[in-house]
């Protein structure tokens, strides 16, 4: 039976073994050299999205996977075309595709167990469970953040965190008191003082989710939130966008940052006078789907003491930045923050979702953030895996040495074609680059496909790289080669 320990084991034998092979990947054997296109618009992916569309909206759908041959850094589609995926199913694959160690984890009968039965996590946890969240999710939690809520998915995981921010804020300005009849009967009619006029503070740019309140301090486009009645009372502020090189621009974005941070402390003020007073912040450490958006460490320093001044929350949400991406575990790590957010949620590459929280965020009683399923633990054997495949294999390192190669790369070519091209930016291997606008963008990413490389979009004009962390200096270099073929066929 494979167990924890010898998972560990068989693994690195794994890693011996295709070393001596000399396989072209150092971490999956058999991965393919590089892109191959037959046919983008073949056969297979033609007549499955005609299938598909008969029983639900394909509006979305690109091209269809085929599950059996992709492997790696290499996504194969229906037709037998192989792509290098540098976006990885919108970030959310942390060894790529079909990492042969995350393909035994269910030989071991006793994890099979947990995917067959699900256990209702809120209230009949399985045994151990304390054991397994600490061995997974806490191994790897932010210094001083001792609790940890397990949820399906990035929005539910903001929607929940939303809700301990508002049972905080009102426990604390009620002094503890448990709720009144008033309360009670008015909030079954939406209204206050058992619904009381609280906002959160967000930013322009923002991705959090699109169920309603996580859709309410989104603010990345329109299409997400046309039609949808949400919290109109709910303020934001405007996220830090920096000229580059940064090096070159030290002073104009450090003005940036202030005239940012004002904006916040003013909009805390005004809805305090409105009467919908702020009661936590959420923001992401590198806005991701508004447009790759960076903050500087300063700028999330100088953002948490607006919060204990304030006496509201902090929530960071490392959804598309946590697990590694960045160079370290989460990417607010970068930023030295002098005591932890108040939650910070995650999901994507952790391959399900939650929370932790410092023990204020607790909730003083059962059921008020609940539903039938609280996460989904057979997901977390998989990410126990990860986990220790990152640890002996180095990998936060070499998604820094890795993230290098290509940040260097894309300010080389963005210098080369300084005419439709600019801003090349990331962290680890986080990265994006700026056309000259939307319509550019199109034209190169459909160049990049048919060269066999799919990326990203993110904000009106941004190609956006989220590759897994397997992705070695030869893929950067590979993408490269690749992208700058792209902008000479335009």
């Amino acid at each position: 039976m494979l167990t924890y320990t010898n998972t560990a084991r068989l693994t690195g034998l794994y890693f011996k073994r295709i070393g001596k092979n000399k396989a072209y990947s150092k971490y999956v054997a058999g991965e393919p050299p590089g892109p191959s296109i037959k046919d983008l618009n073949g056969p297979a992916n033609k007549r499955m999205k005609q299938e598909l569309s008969e029983i639900q909206s394909t509006l979305s759908v690109d091209r269809f996977i085929d599950l059996d041959r992709s492997l790696g850094n290499y996504f194969v589609d229906a037709d037998g075309n192989v792509f290098l995926d540098v976006y990885m199913q919108i970030a959310s694959m942390p060894l790529g595709y079909n990492y042969p160690a995350l393909l035994n984890v269910y030989k071991d009968l006793s994890k099979l167990k947990y995917l067959v039965n699900r256990p209702s996590l809120a209230m009949f946890p399985p045994s151990h469970w304390a054991g397994h969240l600490k061995r997974t999710l806490l191994s790897v939690a932010p210094p001083d953040m001792q609790y940890v809520s397990t949820q399906m998915c990035g929005t539910c995981s903001n929607e929940q965190a939303l809700k301990h921010v508002f049972i905080w804020y009102n426990r604390k300005r009620n002094g503890g008191r448990d709720f009144t009849r008033q309360e009670l009967d008015s909030c079954m009619h939406n209204r206050p003082p058992g619904c009381p006029n609280l906002s959160m503070l967000s930013f322009w740019g923002a991705f959090h989710g699109r169920t309603t309140s996580s859709l309410s301090v989104t603010r990345s486009k329109p299409i997400h939130r046309l039609g949808f009645p949400l919290f109109s009372e709910w303020p934001a502020a405007h996220f830090p966008h920096y000229k580059y090189p940064l090096e070159e621009n030290i002073r104009e974005n450090n003005q940036i940052d202030k005239k940012c941070l004002a904006e916040v402390e003013e909009l805390i003020h005004i809805n305090e006078k409105k009467g919908w007073p702020v009661a936590g912040i959420i923001v992401e450490p590198i806005q991701s789907e508004g447009g790759d958006n960076h903050g500087s460490p300063s700028f999330f320093r100088e953002l948490q003491k607006i919060c204990k001044k304030n006496t509201i929350a902090l929530v960071l949400d490392e959804v598309q930045t946590g697990c590694g991406s960045t160079g370290k575990m989460w990417c607010h790590e970068w930023f030295e923050l002098p005591s932890p957010p108040d939650l910070m949620t995650y999901s994507k590459k952790m391959l399900a979702g939650g929370y932790y929280h410092t023990q204020e965020m607790l909730p003083d009683k059962a059921f008020r953030v609940f539903n039938t399923w609280m996460g989904d633990p057979a997901r977390l054997f998989i990410l126990e895996t990860v986990l220790i495949t990152i640890k002996e294999h180095n990998l936060l390192q070499n998604v820094q040495k890795v993230g290098k190669v290509l940040l260097e790369g894309l300010i080389g070519i963005s210098k080369e074609y300084s005419n439709i091209l600019h801003s090349a930016r990331g962290r680890g291997t986080l990265a994006a680059i700026s056309c000259k606008d939307e319509a550019t963008r199109a034209k190169i990413l459909v160049q990049m496909k048919k060269r066999g490389v799919i990326g990203g979009t993110c904000g009106p004009t941004s190609i956006r790289l989220r590759p897994a962390l397997i992705f070695e200096e030869k893929h950067a270099n590979i993408f490269l080669d690749k992208f700058r073929e792209s902008l000479k066929a335009l």
